[in-house]
């Protein structure tokens, strides 16, 4: 039966977990990759282009208003043109935050070293010096995840579920690398998904990421996110891990399957947030109710069979206790699992 067989799969791994743990127990608290002092502004420190404050105000015609992308947690992402003709992504950092000089560097430091297919590029930065903390980026056409389910894009064209699919093991793929490399992204939100004209992701949103050595079990911090993706145990405990990420994960496997946000006030009280509007369903054999009419959960037997199998895997992300929740390595190999998988000859529903 739907998402109740595999609970003692679940009981299993939590035991695993909790022995391969045993040996590991302590903790680091920490705010940022590296003290803002100990690292110096240059160029040749992270092998990308400084920029000035002049170029870039150039190049977004002065944060014109009508250049403007979005806003996020960290800032204001405007649409520039840079002298040499690359069109690109400017990240302002709000005045106001105190800690936005702990999230600049974070960035610049988590995505000047690492090289993934479906993580944004970065191209440049201002000095931390600078009057104004600047991020360049590569520009990503396409909009986000959340604009395509929930935004503009949603209006004008739905998502086939082949397309949801591909995000999925995407999104998930550039994640299980970002674990492996010691980081925790601790801010996954559709927002964050970024897509390209062909729709390929391109993960953002580092301005929250944490250094996770594998010698240590948690990063004590205070809770930090968007509401509605949080993982409810760090909300209680403040002890950030990488399985925090998988129940944002898990969020976003549901934003996919659903096209419903996160979080939405007007839905009745118990089903504000989407986590456990989606437990409730998938606990009480009622998917169908959840599942994007548009998808062909109800017309096409193959579709319906994935987006069981996603449900299913979504369900483990959300648990409530860590423990229960499986590896992002794991989620990446499910998904691709479910994309290969033969469901028109499988007699399993």
């Amino acid at each position: 039966m739907m998402c109740m067989n595999f609970f003692h799969r679940l009981k299993a791994r939590s035991r695993k977990s909790q022995a391969s743990l045993s040996s590991k127990s302590h903790d680091i608290s920490c705010g940022t990759f590296s003290s803002v002092k100990d690292v110096k502004m240059e160029s040749s420190n992270f092998g990308i282009q400084i920029f000035s404050c002049d170029e870039l105000l150039k190049a977004t015609d002065n944060f014109d208003s009508a250049q403007k992308l979005g806003d996020g947690s960290s800032g204001t992402v405007y649409f520039g043109k840079l002298y040499d003709g690359r069109t690109v992504a400017v990240k302002q950092m709000k005045g106001n935050d105190p800690k936005r000089v702990e999230k600049f560097m974070n960035e610049i430091e988590v995505l000047s070293r690492l090289r993934h297919q479906n993580l944004v590029s970065l191209y440049g930065c201002t000095s931390h010096h600078s009057r104004e903390l600047l991020l360049v980026y590569d520009y990503i056409p396409n909009g986000s995840v959340a604009d395509h389910l929930h935004g503009e894009h949603a209006k004008l064209q739905g998502m086939t579920w082949s397309t949801r699919m591909n995000i999925a093991t995407e999104t998930a793929s550039a994640l299980a690398y970002l674990h492996a490399s010691d980081i925790i992204h601790h801010d996954i939100k559709t927002s964050s998904v970024l897509l390209d004209k062909n729709f390929y992701v391109k993960l953002a949103g580092f301005a929250l990421c944490r250094l996770f050595p594998s010698d240590v079990t948690h990063v004590s911090t205070v809770p930090r996110g968007t509401p509605g993706y949080i993982d409810p145990e760090y909300q209680q405990t403040k002890k950030l891990t990488c399985k925090s990420d998988v129940f944002s994960f898990g969020v976003v496997l549901m934003e996919l399957v659903s096209s419903k946000p996160a979080v939405d006030i007007t839905r009745p009280r118990h089903q504000i947030n989407l986590s456990t509007m989606a437990m409730n369903m998938i606990q009480n054999h009622a998917l169908n109710q959840l599942v994007d009419p548009c998808l062909g959960f109800d017309s096409d037997l193959k579709v319906r069979r994935m987006i069981s199998a996603v449900a299913e895997l979504a369900f483990q992300c959300l648990q409530c206790e860590k423990e229960m929740r499986p590896s992002m390595l794991y989620v990446l190999e499910e998904l691709k699992s479910i994309q290969r998988r033969d469901f028109e000859a499988d007699g399993n529903s």
